[in-house]
């Protein structure tokens, strides 16, 4: 069983979390990961971050990658959960955790798809501080993350 959401309003990520692991003994492993809206970014104060996104596209996509990283890593269960909208600072933007027999599997599961949505999902990210609003790119350091994590698996 595999459960990719956007979601527009805020969420609990650790009730997520014990949500989808409750009642659960086929696994090893339990690796999650867990990303916040920063309230700083490259020097300047975020007061917002919108996401915008392509409804059902994105979550077609996402879904997709979702399926290709289950049977790649043979995982039990995978979970990605993922903000859209606006958010504010301190507020949890992304929550993916992967079920697997053993730990290395979950661990490259949840980092390749983190890679994923940080440099390919179609998802856009704009910051909005006293100085305005700016788009958010994906940096070289993403890409190679990416790359070199493909290269190892």
């Amino acid at each position: 069983m595999m459960r990719v959401s956007l979601v527009s309003a805020a969420f609990d990520p650790h009730a997520a979390l014990a949500e989808f692991n409750a009642g659960r003994a086929d696994h090893g492993a339990m690796v999650s990961f867990i990303g916040a809206c920063r309230g700083a970014s490259h020097g300047a104060k975020v007061e917002t971050l919108e996401l915008q996104h392509y409804p059902g596209f994105t979550e077609a996509e996402i879904t997709l990658l979702a399926e290709t990283i289950t049977r790649k890593h043979d995982l039990l269960d995978l979970l990605i959960l993922h903000r859209v909208g606006a958010m504010v600072p301190g507020e949890a933007i992304v929550l993916v955790a992967a079920l697997s027999a053993h730990r290395a599997a979950a661990f490259k599961a949840v980092e390749e798809i983190m890679d994923y949505l940080k440099t390919d999902a179609p998802l856009w990210k704009r910051e909005i501080g006293p100085g305005g609003a700016r788009w958010i790119e994906p940096t070289p350091d993403d890409y190679a993350r990416r790359a070199k994590n493909e290269d190892r698996t």
